[in-house]
């Protein structure tokens, strides 16, 4: 389930947009895909600061002609809360979308929205969102069970059967394998340095020789991962998945 906020005045644009939407639901699911939408609907800026949570949305739509706070005023605040969320303008005026660079909009659509152009920038919107944000995985120990978002994980390291998340928030060991590790974050970009280390290509600051750093902590790459590492690591900044 995506959540997505649509900051919109008017009915009608909002209909519109939440009836691409549902449409773009519909086609996946038709072709396949398993991809859902949790729509919330807010008519002025103020309101949806007011209630905000970060994390919550993936994608929020905020018209640039709001009443009162003015869209891009809206996003400029959003910001200083939350610098992750996307935000895709909608508006009738394309001249003032394209200071979306300001308040680091991901893209603006052109009233009245169509659905091609709406798929699109949703379908660019979501990988983003995916890339951003990642999943959650369960590990499980002798403490229990701990929820843990990929985008958080900086790397696995076994020791003996004993695997050891290093993560943003400190380590949890829970035994296993590598291996096991690996099915947990299948295309959550990670890779492994070595036999010990598999790294999130996310947390990468530099990589020389055969060293990766994730900041001030590196890890040593093996002669036999280093050009694969490289070219996961090559591909991620690129954008590849």
């Amino acid at each position: 389930m995506r959540n997505i906020a649509v900051v919109e005045d008017e009915d009608k644009a909002a209909e519109q947009l939440e009836g691409h939407l549902q449409r773009y639901t519909r086609e996946h699911a038709r072709g396949g895909g398993n991809i859902s939408f949790n729509v919330v609907r807010f008519r002025d800026a103020e309101t949806f600061l007011s209630s905000y949570a970060e994390d919550v949305f993936d994608i929020v739509f905020m018209d640039i002609e709001l009443p009162d706070m003015n869209g891009m005023e809206a996003s400029a605040r959003l910001r200083e809360r939350d610098d992750e969320v996307i935000i895709i303008f909608v508006t009738n005026m394309a001249h003032y979308a394209i200071k979306g660079y300001e308040v680091r909009a991901f893209d603006f659509i052109v009233k009245p929205v169509t659905y091609t152009d709406l798929a699109l920038k949703v379908k660019s919107a979501l990988a983003l969102a995916d890339r951003k944000r990642g999943k959650t995985v369960w590990i499980s120990n002798k403490e229990g069970r701990a929820a843990l978002r990929t985008t958080d994980i900086r790397y696995v390291e076994v020791v003996q059967h004993m695997l050891i998340w290093h993560t943003t928030h400190g380590d949890i060991k829970a035994s296993g394998s590598l291996g096991d590790a690996e099915k947990l974050l299948v295309g959550e970009h990670f890779e492994y340095c070595n036999r010990c280390y598999y790294v999130n290509l996310r947390f990468v600051t530099a990589m020389r020789q055969y060293d990766v750093w994730l900041g001030d902590e590196h890890l040593q790459i093996s002669r036999s991962k280093r050009n694969r590492f490289a070219r996961a690591l090559g591909d991620f900044l690129a954008g590849g998945d």
